[in-house]
């Protein structure tokens, strides 16, 4: 599916080259995946070289093309959502993500022998339908993740929005990658390894926000964040149009676990 243009910013902790102007709440082409209708605002102006916007049919998401991976992604989750998601059978269809120019995009070569998953930000398991689960196997929307990081905690954390989305009846939720340090890893001399990701959640019947926080490297440990903190820590602003007291205090989160199967 060909993107339309959408007025999103980035997210991260990256040196970037260049200066840019101050991020301002601007219009998107895919609003309903964002809290009333609003993108993720950049605090800093270190972070939009080459960074492109994506709408997909499931999320949307701001490419780097410094770094091959998205800066962040967004969806909003229901029950109906997930209840059709539930029902599909997963496909492993990586891919390089067509809409993007060839030397700033991540290509399946990179990962292959990095030692790295290709990591969902957006997950698969969020998707409702076949076309949005192919769009989420684009790398475009993958970091590389430690596999242990991956396939335990970041899985459960995954799991555990889905459970609360369900009970809840809808969240809002942006994932993305964190920079930090002065000598990040480039697989394959092109794809930056990030040292962290997060996923911010927002529940609107409970006018709540927080954001779970973890080491890309094997752990089972995470940090729970309030809004600002997150903010502060990335320079975005992940739910521009929360207020002050909501950004403040961070929300109970689920503890993430492995699922109990039946």
């Amino acid at each position: 599916m060909s993107p339309r243009t959408a007025a999103v910013l980035v997210l991260g902790v990256l040196a970037f080259a260049g200066v840019v102007p101050p991020a301002a709440a601007a219009p998107t082409a895919c609003p309903q995946h964002f809290v009333a209708g609003q993108a993720p605002d950049l605090t800093r102006q270190s972070l939009a070289a080459k960074t492109r916007p994506l709408c997909y049919d499931g999320y949307a998401l701001l490419h780097s093309g410094i770094s091959r991976t998205p800066l962040w992604t967004a969806e909003h989750l229901t029950t109906e959502r997930l209840a059709a998601a539930r029902g599909l059978k997963r496909r492993n269809r990586f891919h390089a993500d067509p809409n993007l120019p060839a030397d700033e995009r991540a290509e399946l070569d990179d990962y292959k022998g990095s030692g790295f998953d290709r990591g969902h930000m957006a997950p698969s398991g969020d998707m409702p339908t076949p076309a949005a689960q192919e769009e989420s196997f684009s790398l475009a929307n993958m970091i590389p993740q430690s596999p242990k990081m991956n396939q335990l905690i970041w899985e459960w954390i995954e799991s555990g929005i889905r459970d609360l989305a369900e009970r809840q009846g809808e969240l809002y939720v942006v994932t993305g990658p964190v920079f930090q340090g002065q000598s990040l890893q480039r697989i394959n001399g092109r794809v930056l390894v990030p040292s962290h990701a997060f996923k911010a959640v927002y529940d609107p019947q409970r006018r709540q926000a927080a954001a779970y926080l973890v080491e890309n490297v094997t752990t089972k440990a995470h940090r729970v964040l309030s809004i600002a903190e997150l903010e502060q820590l990335t320079g975005v602003a992940v739910f521009p149009g929360l207020p002050e007291a909501v950004r403040a205090i961070a929300m109970p989160l689920p503890d993430p676990k492995p699922r109990r199967r039946s």
